[in-house]
């Protein structure tokens, strides 16, 4: 009966340990198209501005984010990439900046 129960709290500690494993996911932004940003079928589209935001702020060595811009050009992505669905993501990102 003791071996039994040692065995069910053993167990039962064994579960509560347990760490689910989380999953890496990769995503190549250069793979990205406008329709894909839009439809957020690669992943949320705040995730892809903040990276794109990043990415260019590191281009120009600014290490500050300024999240009005980054939402103001979100919204700007967004609604050129509504009219250019097949145009890669970072293709959409160049002709937006000129």
């Amino acid at each position: 009966m003791v071996q039994t129960r040692a065995i069910i709290l053993g167990a039962f500690a064994a579960l509560l340990l347990a760490v689910p494993a989380k999953a890496q996911v990769l995503v190549d932004v250069s793979k990205i198209s406008c329709d894909q940003y839009i439809t957020q079928r690669i992943t949320h589209m705040q995730t892809v501005n903040v990276w794109l935001a990043g990415f260019y702020a590191g281009r120009r060595n600014n290490p500050v984010v300024d999240t009005q811009a980054l939402n103001k050009n979100g919204n700007k992505l967004s609604r050129f990439c509504e009219s250019h669905r097949e145009m890669p993501l970072l293709e959409a990102v160049e002709a937006n900046t000129k």
